[in-house]
């Protein structure tokens, strides 16, 4: 019995029937994490949704920004990008189906001294209140009116955390900070616009650190499993570990278990060449 954490999917279907075979997943008794963005820009999403959704409780997903987008883009919210491969999931006749599934899904998972984000935590959040603004964010997600949601939850401001925030402002920095930052500043506000903002460490913008790098991370008493970043690729230390290996641009897909943190890859096909919106 092994719990394996898997990066970014991204529609990359082939790769991921071929990495739980090699890693012998039995879902009768091993479970998998995915750190979020199981579709878009790949050539099969639609195949990795029902796939994913079919192994019910052996599979714990977190949302990414991707998800997200098709979220918006089939309820009609949020502009659609050129490079999205998601019309086959907006036709397919579960459509519904899938999507109501997908909204349902958290936003951040906490397991004993583990716990999974796509993207990451404000320096100032513990895990306990990471945990509970993640479940806000969730109920707008499957209100009744969750339209209401969708039409203000994009967007790069606040940038800044306080506990005063309120409505749509509060719930867009859970949005962006757990399924688009990066960086942070000194101050802990977001960083989504400077140069470098979506490049490796050692190139980032000037006067930030990376979310997990930043001083007095009131989160650093858990290992974060996290995603999102590909420029950052594979870091596992004490309290990260990082598993966006870019397999949609032809890295590798790779599975951590987590009770041992051994790693398991299998390569990928280069399906398409990065742009800078991901």
């Amino acid at each position: 019995m092994g719990t394996y954490a898997i990066g970014d999917l991204q529609g990359c279907y082939e790769p991921l029937r071929r990495l739980l075979d090699y890693i012998s997943f039995d879902p009768a008794i091993d479970r998998v994490w995915f750190v979020g963005d199981l579709v878009n820009r790949g050539p099969a999403s639609l195949e990795v949704l029902r796939f994913v959704k079919s192994l019910g409780s052996a599979a714990t997903v977190v949302l990414g920004n991707h998800d997200l987008h098709l979220v918006m883009q089939a309820a009609g919210f949020g502009k659609a990008n050129k490079e999205d491969t998601l019309d086959e999931i907006l036709a397919a006749p579960d459509r519904d189906e899938l999507l109501a599934w997908l909204r349902a899904q958290p936003l951040f998972h906490v397991e004993g001294d583990w716990a999974m984000v796509h993207a990451g935590l404000l320096p100032g959040w513990t895990v306990a209140q990471a945990q509970a603004l993640s479940d806000e964010a969730s109920a707008a997600l499957v209100a009744a009116d969750y339209r209401e949601f969708l039409a203000n939850m994009w967007g790069s401001e606040p940038a800044v955390w306080t506990d005063d925030l309120a409505g749509w402002d509060r719930l867009r920095v859970v949005i962006n900070a757990m399924t688009r930052m990066r960086y942070v500043t000194a101050a802990g506000a977001m960083e989504f616009r400077a140069e470098g903002s979506k490049g490796p460490p050692d190139k980032g913008p000037a006067g930030c650190v990376p979310w997990f790098a930043a001083p007095g991370r009131a989160s650093a008493d858990h290992a974060i499993v996290c995603g999102h970043w590909s420029a950052l690729g594979f870091r596992d230390e004490a309290n990260i570990l990082a598993l966006d290996t870019g397999c949609l641009w032809g890295g590798c897909l790779t599975a951590v278990r987590l009770e041992d943190r051994r790693v398991f890859r299998q390569p990928c096909a280069q399906l398409a060449k990065p742009s800078g919106w991901d």
